[in-house]
């Protein structure tokens, strides 16, 4: 097959949120990279700045606020562009508020941030937290494209900062211990995985509730908010329902699958892809004023030889098994945990003409610990920080997830296969 190079221009969506010194979330105050950051000891409080109050973030706060007493943490500080929203955080937290997140970065009491606002951001705010100094807890996906994501990497590695990107469920056990058994070759060679995220939502897709209150120069700024993205009028579906447009979000990609993929990849020891695929569009939701599509499937070759196959529809919700097929046995994944069941097991199953067996045969049986938890998460953090345990979802692991679903969104919007050129670390059609 032969090769044709992709413009950057073409390619890159969301390429404008890799600008720095853009009016963010208020007027940036000039960090450097040599930003002040404070030495943690092991039972010194850790103070938490909050980046975004939607209600993402107020699943944050509450978990953070659970754990002041027992893990000795508190929200000293909180911020957003909707003063509606920010209000409710002051009230909640007790803490201070702020419009502009350079303010929570200059304060040197602050230890780590927690950026939860629309995807398009997550770039420039935590490279500004890197610049400060401060730890960061990031929601998924860690950046908005690639090129962000690479950017991010060698930045925070090169501060010796701990970055938790939001995949919670990697605070499941049950991934790493997957993973030790897979490399033990509990499963033989590993061919397949496939695995979902799908709902069913009645009418249209995260057709989110509007706030009539939000008033644009009144009470939300809101371009602040647009920040690095495209310049657009006020519309308050953009706002509230950013997850349907390309401007803000990978849509199911980044959403849902990012949860799933990084599962695989953390389970099997995967990095890049070789060759990526996705299908889909707006099947049922026809009239939707989303631009994602509400049915989303992805293909992905790895270089150990290994197909990954995501599944999602917005207008039906029955699940298919979460599994890793090898040679030699099967894992699947369940609510407790996993189960191994031997490829002998299943030949039986299969002529029998049951077609699977639930029924015992189990060549391994894992009871999971931990769970996929905000509470968990942060806590894992704030232990890296104190002291220095290895992180669920580092920068690394965050690069590979987005990797896989920002190629899952460019070869559905471009109706491309596309291949991963590992040695420039870059998207190319094949």
């Amino acid at each position: 097959m032969g090769k044709t190079n992709i413009s950057r221009r073409q390619f890159v969506i969301g390429l404008a949120g890799t600008t720095a010194g853009i009016a963010t979330f208020g007027t940036p105050l000039g960090m450097s990279a040599k930003s002040y950051s404070r030495i943690i000891g092991a039972n010194e409080r850790i103070n938490i700045g909050v980046i975004g109050c939607g209600s993402m973030a107020n699943s944050h706060m509450e978990a953070l606020l659970n754990m002041k007493q027992s893990d000795n943490v508190e929200i000293a500080a909180v911020c957003d562009v909707y003063t509606n929203r920010l209000d409710r955080a002051k009230e909640l937290t007790k803490a201070k508020a702020f419009k502009n997140y350079q303010e929570i970065l200059e304060n040197k009491d602050i230890d780590y941030v927690l950026i939860a606002t629309p995807e398009h951001w997550h770039y420039q705010m935590t490279l500004d937290a890197i610049d400060a100094g401060k730890h960061i807890y990031v929601e998924k996906p860690m950046t908005h494209t690639i090129e962000q994501a690479k950017d991010i990497v060698e930045k925070v590695t090169m501060a010796k900062l701990k970055l938790q990107v939001g995949v919670q469920g990697m605070s499941d056990n049950s991934y790493e211990t997957a993973h030790k058994m897979i490399q033990d070759g509990a499963l033989g060679k590993v061919v397949m995985a496939h695995i979902d995220y799908s709902r069913n939502y009645p009418d249209d897709f995260w057709n989110t509730e509007i706030d009539p209150e939000a008033k644009p120069g009144v009470n939300l700024d809101w371009e602040a908010w647009l920040g690095p993205a495209p310049k657009r009028p006020w519309d308050p579906r953009r706002y509230f329902q950013w997850r349907r447009y390309w401007d803000y979000s990978g849509g199911i990609a980044t959403d849902l699958f990012i949860h799933r993929v990084t599962r695989i990849i953390k389970s099997v020891g995967l990095s890049f892809p070789d060759y990526v695929v996705a299908t889909g569009g707006k099947w049922n939701f026809v009239n939707s004023v989303a631009e994602i599509p509400d049915t989303f499937n992805m293909m992905l070759d790895y270089p150990e030889k290994t197909t990954v196959m995501l599944v999602s529809s917005m207008a039906n919700d029955t699940p298919i098994r979460h599994v890793i097929r090898g040679h030699k046995a099967t894992l699947e994944f369940t609510k407790e945990g996993f189960i191994i069941t031997p490829q002998e097991t299943s030949n039986k199953a299969t002529s029998s003409g049951t077609g699977e067996d639930r029924g015992g045969g189990e060549l391994f049986t894992h009871k999971k610990s931990g769970a996929e938890d905000i509470t968990l998460h942060h806590r894992n953090l704030q232990d890296a920080i104190r002291k220095n345990e290895s992180l669920n979802c580092d920068q690394n692991l965050g690069f590979y997830g987005v990797v896989a679903c920002m190629m899952g969104v460019q070869s559905l919007r471009h109706r491309k296969y596309l291949k991963w050129d590992a040695q420039n670390e870059t998207v190319i059609e094949n």
